[in-house]
């Protein structure tokens, strides 16, 4: 059995209550990836942005790019943020473009590094980059990165649905949820996924604001762009890392969303050159 099968028998056995959730929604299914500083800078460009604007501005982005593949820390590096704003893109989320590319240019941040980090070292090295706050690291840990066990305590979404499904009176509080959702582990991205679509079944109105690390919109996400921070960079070593790439959920239609549920991949292993090989060895 795959590690989302896995996951629905734990979930099954852990809570009733959810049980009759999984019961009536179908599972997460596979789809495409992206290489992690990609669906980074994805993640950016549509902060707080309707998903129509949000592609527009993305689409120019990759063009003035050259193409995704492209999408390269020295190439953004190179971007004036006079170009950038001039296909739409804020000089606020300009300077967090330069942030993210730089930490990647002087090895704070690299591909291979973000794949093999445990999630409390990933979410301190990129919570460092200006402009991607907590929600967006949830985000892009599950959507991107496939990591079975985050619990997004900030989303608005996941806070509604868990109020919903254990009848409370208000909606929990970020500091409540740990405890609320402790059953869940080692798997509550799986458990966040079907509260998204309990709280979209209950016609809860989505967030305007569009794609996170590339993936589809969860409703009633609460997505901010964090205030700057100042902090001493903290240099990795990724010489022992395996070359990885993260996978990246892209939107199929706009209401009909596709989780892509990669847990059951242990590792990744990329040989770039002109063309890119995957090869992927499953559990």
């Amino acid at each position: 059995e795959g590690e989302v099968e896995n996951a629905i028998h734990h979930l099954r056995d852990a809570d009733p209550l959810l049980a009759s959730l999984i019961d009536l929604h179908p599972p997460p299914t596979f789809d495409t990836f992206h290489a992690p500083f990609l669906a980074l800078t994805r993640s950016i460009l549509y902060q707080q942005l309707a998903f129509k604007a949000g592609t527009s501005i993305y689409t120019r982005f990759i063009s003035l790019c050259g193409g995704e593949n492209g999408v390269v820390p020295e190439t953004v590096l190179s971007l004036t943020s006079q170009q950038l704003r001039q296909i739409g893109v804020s000089g606020r989320k300009a300077s967090y473009l330069h942030d993210l590319a730089r930490k990647y240019q002087t090895g704070i941040l690299s591909d291979s590094a973000i794949v093999n980090m445990d999630d409390k070292s990933l979410f301190t090295m990129l919570t460092m980059v200006n402009g991607i706050g907590s929600w967006s690291v949830h985000m892009f840990m599950i959507f991107s990165l496939h990591r079975p066990d985050v619990l997004p305590i900030n989303d608005l979404g996941v806070r509604k649905g868990v109020q919903l499904l254990y009848n409370l009176e208000e909606l929990p509080r970020p500091s409540q949820m740990d405890q609320l959702c402790e059953k869940w582990r080692p798997y509550r991205s799986v458990a966040s996924w079907y509260l998204w679509r309990y709280v979209e079944a209950k016609g809860a109105p989505s967030s305007a604001a569009a794609v996170a690390a590339g993936a589809s919109l969860p409703p009633l996400q609460q997505q901010e762009e964090p205030q700057q921070h100042q902090q001493q960079p903290q240099l990795m070593d990724p010489i022992n890392s395996i070359l990885n790439l993260g996978y990246d959920l892209f939107l199929r239609e706009k209401k009909n969303v596709s989780f892509v549920a990669c847990f059951g991949v242990t590792s990744i292993s990329c040989h770039l050159k002109k063309k890119m090989d995957c090869f992927f060895l499953a559990l």
